[in-house]
């Protein structure tokens, strides 16, 4: 087994152990802007973890903290069990992969990836060994010889990521490194981290805007609103159970129906009619909250005939936009305005329902989920 596959095995047999990154009680301003605000953060050995928000949310500020290019106003950093807090980054176990990837254009691929080796000393067949594995890692051992200039963008990224690795360090910091890419190939190179991630097994932190690729990437994702995470947990949990309006709606399409609980998981919305919840979707909530049904989970039936479902709206279709794999569909019901995905699976499947026809939405109560109506975002 290569040296990089049993340390690939072993960060993944002690994803149990100690975290690799910890943050306690970390807050940075600038003057009198606070970045991050009063943030206490886990990351276990071996993750894949994206923090994604809007621009000005503070994820960046805390990618930096974590590689020690800033240092917090107040709080704790810890890499394993070592306090790193105001430690320069060169004596932090960490490397960090930029949006503009920071080549140094007068050397070649080989030297650029070879550079943090040779400055810790390593020589001879070790660096030249070293040097491969990390070019083949990232599918280019044929281009040593190259210089930045005569790759293309996604070459280039990968070049920075094999420089990141060589050194093997503990934690890998990505910061938006796909942003200048074109969409085919940041979709490409999604995929091609991801895999990356888990041959090395090192612990990757990305930082992006971007929801799908978080979602495609990430087996934790941090959700962060003006410094502070709203919420934390796998893809899908947080797609299928946002906690907060803003988490419903900055990851995909919700549509969040205003009401007020009538009885143990029975809503009435405003505007009239009742739909059912689970009760573990409550999670202690009276009063006054919001319907949250994600646009997919919903079953348009044209013609005003009644769907299938155990909660039902009526209403008249106001807008019909063909998108290719799913026609996009908004119906004016008495609850407020609701959109629907309906998948084109079937030939003239995009035609079900026409402007100013009545239909029917029905949908599982086990795909609801409820947020608190006062949150901004929630009419």
């Amino acid at each position: 087994m290569a040296v990089e596959e049993r340390d690939a095995a072993a960060a993944r047999d002690g994803a149990a152990a100690a975290p690799d990154i910890r943050l306690e009680n970390v807050t940075k301003r600038f003057d009198d802007v606070t970045a991050v605000d009063d943030l206490s953060l886990t990351i276990d050995q071996g993750r894949f973890f994206a923090l994604l928000g809007p621009s000005g949310c503070g994820k960046t500020t805390t990618l930096r903290m974590i590689g020690g290019f800033e240092e917090p106003t107040s709080g704790t950093i810890l890499l394993g069990d070592r306090d790193v807090t105001g430690l320069p980054p060169y004596r932090r176990d960490v490397n960090t992969v930029f949006q503009s990837y920071a080549l140094f254009p007068h050397l070649s691929i080989y030297e650029n990836v070879a550079f943090g080796l040779r400055r810790k000393g390593v020589k001879g067949d070790d660096l030249k060994r070293r040097v491969g594995e990390a070019l083949e890692l990232v599918d280019l051992g044929d281009l040593g010889r190259r210089k930045p200039r005569q790759l293309s963008g996604g070459q280039q990224q990968r070049i920075a990521l094999a420089r990141a690795l060589v050194n093997r360090p503990k934690v890998l910091l990505l910061d938006e490194p796909l942003g200048a890419l074109d969409l085919k190939l940041r979709k490409q190179m999604q995929l091609e981290l991801k895999g990356i991630q888990n041959e090395v097994g090192i612990t990757f932190v990305h930082v992006t805007h971007d929801q799908e690729e978080a979602m495609t990437m990430a087996d934790t994702i941090a959700v962060m609103n003006a410094g502070k995470i709203e919420q934390l947990g796998s893809p899908a949990d947080l797609y299928e159970r946002p906690e907060t309006a803003f988490v419903a709606g900055f990851l995909g399409a919700s549509n969040l129906l205003p009401g007020r609980l009538n009885g143990e998981g029975i809503v009435g919305l405003d505007g009239g009619g009742d739909v059912r919840v689970p009760a573990s979707a409550l999670a202690g909530r009276s009063g006054r909250i919001a319907v949250g049904i994600r646009p997919e989970k919903l079953r348009l039936a044209a013609g005003g005939a009644q769907a299938d479902g155990e909660n039902v709206l009526e209403g008249v279709v106001a807008e019909r936009s063909y998108i290719g794999v799913s026609t996009q569909y908004v119906v004016e019901t008495s609850a407020g305005p609701v959109t629907v995905y309906a998948q084109n699976a079937e030939p003239g499947a995009g035609q079900a329902a026409s402007p100013g026809e009545r239909v029917s939405l029905a949908w599982s109560p086990e795909a609801t989920f409820v947020v608190d109506q006062h949150e901004e975002g929630t009419r």
